[in-house]
């Protein structure tokens, strides 16, 4: 179901060339389809104009190709990133990916939402470390870009248009990354202000060392206060040392699982230039749930309900070059005020991509941008 739309029937293919005959099939039929991976992820985006065929992708669960030498990994579009990692573990590598609202997430539904954590702050986003996909089109076509390149499209860079998309261009039905070795040594530690400028100052000390934190949080306290954590990584000698010169207290490890954890049935992602998510964040309406990433400059509001807030926090975030993009809501809000926003300047084009892709307007109708 999403945002209370039930399909007409539901699909789980076992290979990519089965789901991209789902596709071609509901396209010549003139079926909407909407691509689902482990569900945790399903809030995001506006009501489906139409919804017959849910497609899901946890049959798709195969680790392709390891390469511990090269430090990459290819795997299709249901893999859960917490398997994947477990995998890669045993030969003390990894995928920086955390996204909220964890466990469960699958591969493809983290590139399709384009979903990130605490760990953009050292490894970037998943784009950022993506070298190839492989994407089943509306017309039956299996289409691949990058690093292990079987078949492109010519003139489209697969890699960034689909990461991101909502499922609206093509279902991602396998991935290469780059990968990263398991870290030498690391250590969380943590300190506490009462003041949200105070907590503020301590970020940007943290974020100035010359071994920069590979995660920090901000987060409310319940006695009113703010709580910062960071979470150093490499060698043991640079991070105890870099950890004694910051001065704050050592923290229980356990905090980041706890804290990727979170997530609402209403909930929003603010984005902004980390000189403006401090005006921002000081918005959020007192005694609301919400974090921040101050490094990164994204925020994430856990009580996003009122349809006037949403807007006037969306408003003073566009105004800075940011957005408030709705995570989950009822589909009652993201009719008042739309999951996305201001569509972007680039709209026309984005649409002209539509056309190309999906010229049917089969592929997640009405729930992205275009």
């Amino acid at each position: 179901m999403v945002d209370g739309v039930r399909p007409k029937r539901v699909e789980r293919p076992s290979s990519a060339e089965q789901l991209a005959e789902i596709l071609c099939t509901a396209a010549a039929a003139d079926e909407a389809v909407i691509p689902v991976g482990g569900g945790r992820a399903l809030g995001l985006g506006d009501p489906p104009r139409r919804f017959d065929v849910a497609v899901e992708t946890c049959g798709l669960n195969r680790v392709l190709e390891m390469s511990q030498a090269d430090l990459t990994v290819s795997v299709e579009a249901g893999v859960k990133l917490e398997d994947l990692n477990a995998e890669l573990g045993k030969v003390g590598q990894f995928l920086p990916v955390d996204p909220f609202n964890s466990p469960g997430h699958t591969i493809g539904g983290v590139l399709a939402a384009a979903l990130s954590g605490p760990l953009r702050l050292r490894y970037g986003s998943p784009r950022d470390f993506t070298i190839g996909l492989r994407v089943a089109l509306p017309d039956g076509r299996l289409a691949s870009s990058g690093g292990r390149v079987v078949k492109n499209v010519s003139g489209y860079d697969l890699n960034k248009l689909h990461q991101g998309a909502l499922g609206s261009l093509g279902v991602i039905v396998a991935a290469s990354f780059k990968v990263y070795p398991r870290p030498l040594h690391q250590v969380s530690v943590q300190t506490g202000a009462g003041y949200l400028d105070q907590a503020w100052t301590e970020a940007r000390r943290a974020l100035a060392l010359p071994l920069p934190p590979t995660a920090l949080e901000l987060v409310p306290a319940p006695d009113g206060g703010f709580r910062l954590h960071a979470r150093f990584e490499g060698s043991r000698r640079g991070v105890e040392r870099t950890a004694s010169d910051l001065g704050w207290q050592t923290a229980d490890e356990a905090f980041w699982a706890q804290h990727l954890r979170q997530g609402s049935g209403t909930w929003a992602r603010i984005s902004a230039p980390p000189r403006s998510l401090l005006e921002l964040v000081r918005s959020i309406p007192a005694g609301q749930r919400w974090w921040c990433s101050p490094g990164v400059g994204v925020a994430h509001w856990l009580d996003a309900g009122d349809s006037e807030q949403v807007l006037r926090l969306r408003w003073a975030a566009e105004r800075e070059g940011g957005s408030l993009v709705l995570l989950a809501a009822p589909a009652e809000l993201k009719r008042q005020v739309g999951a996305w926003g201001t569509p972007p300047a680039t709209l026309d084009w984005m649409r002209r991509l539509k056309d190309a892709f999906d010229p049917g307007h089969a592929l997640s109708p009405g729930r992205y941008l275009v």
